[in-house]
């Protein structure tokens, strides 16, 4: 992935909505970006690179469906690392503000469902098919 040039990136976060402008340089998402990354093992020399690209996405210039495979290919997390990281960011960081990326992206955001505590995806509680409604 390319890197863009100061004078580039400052022209693009003027033109920004004032949510990603203040989702980029806010403390409280640098708070997250190392809490996940802390959480998950992330080595220090890598959280840097996170921060850009997710610095990215908020600016416009990387596709948030694209995220989880740059954090494989540029920053080398593992698949299952990358994809972890991927959708702590997408939860905590991007969700909140998916109404200026879905209008700079031109694509619908949907959150992506979180299973309850001491559940696996593979257990997820299953529809009681017998269970007959309520009129």
């Amino acid at each position: 992935m390319l890197d863009y040039p100061p004078e580039k990136l400052w022209t693009i976060y003027e033109k920004l909505p004032k949510d990603l402008q203040e989702a980029i340089f806010s403390e409280e998402t640098a708070d997250i970006i190392s809490s996940i990354c802390a959480r998950n093992g992330v080595k220090d020399e890598e959280i840097p690179e996170i921060t850009k690209y997710t610095g990215y996405v908020l600016l416009g210039i990387l596709p948030p469906d694209d995220f989880p495979k740059t954090l494989q290919d540029e920053v080398k997390l593992k698949n299952d690392l990358a994809n972890k990281v991927a959708l702590e960011i997408e939860r905590l960081i991007f969700f909140p503000v998916k109404t200026s990326l879905e209008m700079i992206y031109k694509i619908e955001i949907s959150p992506e469902l979180k299973p309850s505590p001491g559940v696996t995806p593979a257990e997820k509680p299953k529809k009681d098919i017998y269970r007959e409604p309520i009129d």
